[in-house]
């Protein structure tokens, strides 16, 4: 049961549903999680998935340095379970990027804040709603794409990381391979390259072996962070696939 406190943000809130898209990104513009809150649900993720984390060679003193310098970072990661987000709040907590709790911003389909209890949890860990051509229809989420795209080379502009996951639904197929990707995450780096912003990807890979139904044996991969990117969209997008494999690969062998 939701506290009060709890109640009275998500009240507060503007409803996240595909006819409201326009209040929900103007909401999720300026929208910040509490620090307090940000760091306990992290801290309590971690403690109930155990996530393990392993770095690259080097990779950890390089994303220390980056974190030190305020540099932006689009951190993409592959998506097995609907639990992935809550894992990552647990990385989080247990890796290099806990100075950065509460300034990262995680992607997560609309779905997920539909339920006040989960919202608040996703509020929490600075989730920003993604309008899916799946569940929308491709025309109609193309526009709201761009609301998206919009809201988070803002939040990158005042100070903001991103979390993605690029293959935008869980891999039932093979967790051993990264589902083939969209430009999206190609067009936000562009983006925000042409804003003025000079962004690090970090591919991380995330394994739970062949057994995705226990997320608590969870091995995240953390590769060298890339700021040598291509021009193009499509160029990002696809550097960005080839480097969430090998971080998977990365993740699979810690596993």
């Amino acid at each position: 049961m939701l506290g009060r406190s709890a109640k009275a943000r998500v009240s507060g809130a503007p409803a996240v549903t595909f006819d409201n898209r326009d209040a929900a990104y103007d909401f999720y513009r300026e929208h910040r999680p509490d620090l307090l809150r940000a760091k306990l649900s992290c801290a309590v993720m971690s403690h109930r998935f155990r996530p393990r984390v392993t770095y690259a060679d080097g990779a950890r003193a390089e994303l220390a340095q980056l974190i030190r310098a305020d540099a932006r970072l689009i951190i993409s990661i592959n998506h097995l379970t609907t639990q992935d987000p809550y894992l990552l709040a647990g990385l989080a907590w247990r890796s290099v990027f806990r100075p950065r709790i509460g300034r990262i911003r995680v992607l997560a389909k609309d779905e997920l804040f539909n339920d006040p209890q989960h919202r608040t949890r996703i509020d929490a860990m600075g989730g920003i709603p993604v309008f899916r051509g799946k569940d929308h229809g491709i025309r109609a989420a193309h526009a709201a794409g761009m609301q998206l795209i919009d809201t988070c080379v803002y939040r990158l502009a005042s100070g903001d990381d991103l979390a993605i996951f690029p293959e935008g639904t869980c891999n039932e197929t093979d967790p051993t391979r990264v589902q083939p990707i969209g430009t999206g995450i190609g067009h936000i780096l562009a983006r925000a390259r042409d804003a003025g912003i000079a962004p690090t990807l970090v591919c991380i890979g995330l394994s739970y072996g062949l057994d995705t139904a226990d997320v608590k044996s969870a091995s995240f991969y953390l590769d060298s962070p890339c700021t040598n990117l291509p021009n193009r969209p499509t160029e990002i997008s696809r550097m960005a696939s080839a480097r969430m494999q090998q971080a998977l690969d990365g993740a699979l062998r810690s596993y």
